[in-house]
């Protein structure tokens, strides 16, 4: 059987973006959250360039705090959020197909979804990966998933190079409730090309240690 080529440009309805975005940012986020801050540590955004956030996964709010630090109304670029299958059922799926999402399976990835993310990539859209692969409440240390590293060597050999943003969210209880606090901090940013000497295990360790760094920086701020 044949792959399902995915059309990257009907990817996103247009209107029903904008109208997400004016709900869950100017309603939603607003009302839930007392206090939203962002710790850009002299980050400095890359608009021209291909770019993967790997951001740390503590809870279902975390797609929400993520478009507000690198949606489109900072990046001018939707971020296209890498999930698993079981996200993308009933209706909940039918929204985030619309806006920019796509499912992976984490054990057996097919090449035509494999190939539209290293397109996503190439196209120097936003793909948003969490390393950890599922929601990690607590912030255990887990070992991080494979995917971003091979995804992204893909992806070189197509384009000079990629900015990976690893990315700390955290929230001021474990499970935010009304009028929490929020904290996203930017870690430090690095380079990947056709060049790269790192393997798997040493990629994951490098990412890991900077969410981590930067999840604790958030960490700090809400006091925890």
């Amino acid at each position: 059987m044949k792959n399902k080529t995915i059309d990257i440009g009907n990817e996103i309805n247009p209107i029903l973006g904008l109208i997400a975005m004016f709900i869950t940012q100017d309603i939603v986020m607003k009302i839930f959250f007392k206090e939203k801050k962002i710790i850009k540590n002299n980050f400095s955004i890359p608009f021209d360039s291909s770019v993967i956030l790997a951001p740390t996964h503590r809870s279902r709010w975390d797609g929400l705090i993520l478009t507000m630090a690198m949606g489109r109304r900072v990046t001018k670029k939707d971020c296209r959020f890498m999930v698993t299958k079981s996200e993308m059922r009933g209706i909940q799926g039918w929204f985030l197909k619309r806006l920019g999402c796509f499912s992976i399976n984490q054990l057996y990835p097919s090449l035509s979804i494999l190939r539209y993310a290293v397109n996503l990539i190439v196209k120097k859209k936003q793909l948003v990966v969490f390393p950890e692969g599922k929601i990690n409440k607590y912030g255990n240390k887990i070992p991080l998933k494979e995917g971003l590293f091979r995804l992204a060597r893909l992806a070189t050999k197509k384009t000079n190079f990629i900015t990976i943003i690893p990315i700390g969210i955290a929230y001021s209880e474990v499970s935010p409730k009304f009028r929490s606090k929020v904290s996203l901090c930017f870690g430090e940013p690095f380079i990947i090309n056709g060049n790269i000497n790192l393997n798997i295990d040493e990629f994951n360790k490098l990412l890991l240690e900077r969410m981590t760094n930067a999840e604790n920086e958030a960490l700090k701020v809400l006091g925890r």
